[in-house]
């Protein structure tokens, strides 16, 4: 690719996703440029080949595409400052910033600047993310670029804005909550017998292999679940249980909980 890409934002979502995208070769380091306003925790990914700068005009007037990785309550002033510098014949304008519309992006930086609206999670630094997009303005090249560049980092999915808050907590939140269940399975296997990290292991690498079962396979996961609860087995002991205990309902109200807090 010779589109050369501008992260305005070096915290850990914005070198991630620089390290990514040179990792799967979709990038040249050198087609790179990283801003933050104190670039000498930029060092290893400067030695690399990136290019880091303390002025987001700069790294605008250098790249063609704009990613911003920024905090929420930065975003406005970011905006403001890069306005006069954004060209509709030549830029899109990503942004990865939770909870901020593309209205509200484009309120700052005008209607005729394209812009795409990005929800990725942690599993990015891995390129594992699940990254939920949507946009306003783009033309086909345009978005299957963006839409390239995100399948370096994970998987990819195009949304209607108005989900993009629902996608925050299913794909973002959503990593805690996979992280809690294994974190309770790792206490569960040390109950049974097993050490701590050997149950860690266990439990981490059986949830990866539930996951690709539905993701390679295109199944339900009660079309998995049932190959392995026989009758009058310990499987089935031990699902009964738990919803017993309202293992989906507090998984599903907690969804609800953070989907209405957010």
């Amino acid at each position: 690719m010779n589109k050369k890409i501008a992260i305005i934002g070096g915290g850990n979502l914005g070198v991630s996703i620089a390290e990514g995208l040179i990792k799967s070769g979709f990038c040249l380091p050198e087609h790179l440029i990283i801003t933050k306003r104190h670039i000498h925790t930029l060092k290893d990914i400067e030695e690399k080949g990136v290019l880091v700068t303390k002025d987001n005009p700069e790294a605008v007037r250098y790249a063609d595409l704009i990613l911003l990785a920024v905090k929420p309550f930065q975003i406005k002033d970011v905006l403001i400052q890069l306005k006069d510098e954004l060209q509709s014949s030549r830029h899109v304008l990503v942004s990865v910033v939770t909870g901020t519309t593309i209205e509200e992006i484009q309120s700052c930086v005008g209607n005729h600047i394209p812009v795409v609206r990005a929800m990725p999670n942690t599993a990015i630094a891995i390129q594992e993310s699940m990254t939920c997009i949507c946009h306003q303005h783009l033309s086909d090249n345009q978005l299957d670029y963006v839409q390239d560049l995100f399948s370096q980092l994970g998987r990819v999915v195009l949304l209607d804005e108005k989900l993009m808050d629902a996608s925050t907590v299913l794909g973002a939140c959503g990593i805690a909550f996979a992280l809690r269940y294994i974190r309770a399975s790792i206490q569960g296997g040390i109950e049974i017998g097993f050490d701590a990290k050997t149950a860690a292991l266990i439990a981490a690498q059986t949830v990866k292999g539930a996951a690709e079962l539905l993701i390679q396979k295109g199944a339900h996961p009660e079309q998995e679940i049932d190959k392995v609860t026989t009758p009058k087995g310990c499987t089935i002991a031990g699902l009964n249980e738990m919803e017993h205990r309202g293992f989906s309902s507090s998984l599903i109200m907690g969804i609800k909980a953070s989907y209405d807090r957010i």
